[in-house]
């Protein structure tokens, strides 16, 4: 199978181009090796106007713009910026072009760090541009029979498509080395990368748990500030997921942490040394990694932005694993890996005291049925079907 067999995905770049009509500058946003070139290829190649691309990783593309201004104003038609986040001072010189009347011409930046790119922009194009992420491949891309591959190889595109397990386990880790030695010390973060090698190998023991800064903090030696940082940097290159809580003023006592996960289900075997499907039934976190799967598969079919995602836990012991709230919608989710999943007493508390309009539970089966009354069992294989996308 060849890499383009499932890139571009069609549905990323209608979105991509509608955000492209309606602004001057569209950033994709998206992890190292994710496919964002392969997505801005798509989009050139269906455009009618001039294209102009720079490589911000090439030194000589890199030189091109030390004069920005210079170089870019001349441009017209689509303009594609990789790896933006090498020149942050850019957006500057994008503000002033994307005020142009009549815009000649519409830039599509692309970023590997969302916080980097984003307190540039937000200073300086606030109204001019409009944000897309892209996450690894999904259900929709691969096809939902092919969920246990996707499951066990994660979505970055040359993992899932590698010739063999090995080659798919050898990228995997070869991926990790790299963005730590390198793709973290290009972004000016000075994190020693054996320490952030530590720290994101124990938080993958603590996948799909709610964070506890001073417990990793202590098993480092630093700070609970250092560690937070160290999520922080995670987060923000799109290596971690952190889900927040959900809370509103009910008569119980609720959970405030957040709850993380490591974002692709394929780096985080890799981090825990799990190299085949039968190490991963036999792993302890074999359940939980599921979950973090199964949840990331929901988010992106049901469309949800981070700010609508959430999980809910009591002290008393009531919980839901992902709660999506937009406007008057909210949507509830739990992640069984079993195929024969049964009503549990926190979830008839979650429904009422949530106000839910649904509570799926998503488990490994192959069917799709109800459980009781706005409840239903959901069948992985089957949400590209039985669950709708948000309104």
């Amino acid at each position: 199978m060849v890499l383009n067999s499932v890139l571009p995905r069609s549905d990323e770049v209608r979105r991509v181009e509608t955000l492209l009509g309606q602004f001057p500058v569209v950033a994709l946003l998206g992890a190292r090796q994710v496919g964002k070139t392969t997505l801005a290829q798509a989009i050139a190649s269906r455009t009618k106007k001039p294209v102009h691309r720079f490589d911000l990783e090439n030194s000589a593309d890199l030189a091109q713009l030390e004069d920005a201004m210079l170089t870019l104003a001349p441009l017209r038609g689509l303009v594609v910026l990789d790896e933006v986040q090498r020149r942050p001072d850019v957006f500057s010189t994008l503000r002033v072009l994307a005020d142009r009347p009549r815009k000649p011409a519409r830039f599509l930046v692309l970023g590997s760090a969302s916080g980097h790119l984003l307190s540039q922009s937000s200073e300086s194009l606030a109204g001019r541009i409009a944000y897309h992420e892209l996450g690894p491949l999904r259900l929709a891309d691969v096809g939902a029979a092919k969920w246990r591959q996707l499951w066990r190889r994660g979505g970055f595109p040359r993992a899932y498509l590698a010739r063999s397990e090995e080659a798919s386990r050898t990228w995997r880790r070869e991926f990790v080395r790299t963005f730590i030695e390198r793709d973290v010390p290009q972004l000016g973060l000075r994190i020693p990368a054996a320490t952030l090698e530590r720290f994101w190998t124990m938080l993958a023991h603590y996948h799909a748990q709610t964070w506890n800064g001073s417990e990793l903090g202590r098993a480092l030696g630093v700070s609970d500030t250092a560690v937070r940082g160290y999520l922080d940097v995670l987060a923000a290159t799109f290596m971690v997921r952190v889900l927040p809580p959900w809370f509103e003023n009910l008569a119980k006592r609720q959970v405030k942490s957040p709850k993380v996960y490591i974002a692709d289900s394929g780096l985080f075997h890799t981090l825990l040394g799990i190299d085949d499907a039968a190490a991963l039934d036999r792993h302890p976190k074999v359940g939980a990694s599921w979950e973090g799967f199964a949840l990331a598969q929901v988010i992106a079919r049901l469309g949800a932005r981070k700010e609508e995602c959430f999980y809910w836990a009591t002290h008393q012991g009531a919980e839901l694993d992902l709660l999506v709230v937009r406007g008057r919608q909210r949507r509830g989710f739990e992640f069984k890996r079993t195929t024969a999943p049964a009503i549990t007493k926190s979830m008839h508390i979650a429904l009422d005291d949530l106000a839910l309009d649904s509570l799926d539970v998503v488990h490994a089966g192959d069917k799709t049925f109800p459980l009781g009354a706005n409840i239903r069992a959901v069948a992985l294989a089957r949400i590209l079907e039985d669950v709708a996308p948000l309104r």
